[in-house]
């Protein structure tokens, strides 16, 4: 019996120098400690033993049980120390290297122009308000002296939802609720998004407007001229050049559309141009009576001008960007040139 407990010594001894996980090791443990282990069935024989023998056979094992209990819990010990500095090394960060720059955001390239057109005519005394992206025909049409056989209000063009609602086809509702909401004088800009069932490179079902109205006593055309006019030459440089050409809106008489001189030939004459030497950048006029005697005006006290520009229209010429659906594929190459 003193022989198999010593070969049961030296191999447990031998067989933990070949341990690598905590597994292994509690295998081993099994293996000679376990209730049918090795060493175990070898003590459970002592009670065959002699007197004589019993006492110096019982001192051997309790020894040898002892120092391999020390031998498992110092290779356990070890294993630990192995293993925490394993995770230790995996977590560890290099100090000497770069530090890893954060990504900043910026306003998108038509949040930026829509900023600048706002601080353009807030310092010229126009308020900025907002309203519903969501209308009534009232608010959208029929206020606004729009004929119920009009063609903006077909299908093909008008996002209608249901009871008589739509998705606002431009920001002139806004102006509506603020004339109904408080009397004259008036010096809005109205920003935010309208939506209208058309897409190809110069249009999108979505886009940004800003609109403006202004409503007092003895307001002229010319002051209308004087105001788009500053506006142009702030946000495309005092070279800018102007003309009004007669067009009809049905909110507004009379109504022009406006056109600026070319940003990229100066007026020469180019391809973005059509070679006319102008680029046509907004819709303006007189406000209609029609649209007074709506929201209970007396056209014979007040008079007013309206205006409404298209911000990615303004967005195409200020960057030189040709196809304006562009703007919304969220494509990092080109909102990082912004």
């Amino acid at each position: 019996m003193k022989k198999e407990l010593e070969a049961i010594q030296a191999e447990v001894l031998q067989a933990l120098k070949q341990i690598n996980t905590q597994d292994q090791l509690e295998s081993l443990r099994i293996e000679y400690f376990g209730r049918k282990g090795k060493l175990t069935d070898v003590m459970k024989g002592m009670g065959k033993l002699s007197k004589e023998e019993r006492p110096i056979i019982g001192k051997l094992a309790n020894e040898i049980r002892s120092s391999l209990s020390d031998a498992f819990e110092a290779a356990k010990t070890a294993l630990d120390s192995k293993q925490q500095g394993q995770q230790l090394k995996a977590e560890s960060v290099d100090i000497t290297l770069p530090g890893r720059k954060p990504t900043l955001g910026k306003a998108h390239p038509v949040m930026q122009i829509l900023q600048r057109i706002e601080e353009i005519f807030m310092q010229m005394g126009f308020q900025v308000v907002t309203g519903p992206e969501v209308e009534t025909e009232h608010y959208n049409f029929d206020a606004l002296n729009t004929p119920p056989d009009h063609p903006a209000r077909d299908l093909h063009d008008t996002f209608y939802l249901t009871d008589g609602h739509l998705l606002r086809t431009h920001n002139s509702p806004v102006q509506i609720r603020a004339m109904e909401n408080q009397q004259p004088p008036i010096r809005i800009i109205v920003p935010g998004k309208a939506y209208r069932v058309d897409y190809d490179v110069s249009h999108t079902p979505m886009f940004h407007q800003v609109e403006g109205l202004l409503v007092d006593r003895h307001v002229t055309f010319s002051e209308l001229k004087g105001v788009l006019v500053s506006f142009a030459r702030q946000m495309f440089g005092d070279q800018t050049q102007m003309r009004f050409r007669p067009h009809f809106f049905p909110f507004t008489e009379p109504s022009a559309e406006v056109d600026i001189s070319c940003t990229v030939c100066q007026g020469k004459g180019c391809r973005s141009c059509g070679h006319t030497g102008w680029i046509e950048i907004l819709g303006a006029g007189a406000v209609d009576p029609e649209v007074f005697r709506a929201v209970n005006y007396d056209p014979e006290e007040v008079t007013g001008f309206a205006f409404g520009m298209g911000v990615e229209r303004i967005a195409n010429l200020q960057f030189r960007i040709p196809d304006i659906r562009t703007f919304y594929e969220n494509d990092l190459r080109f909102l990082n040139q912004f």
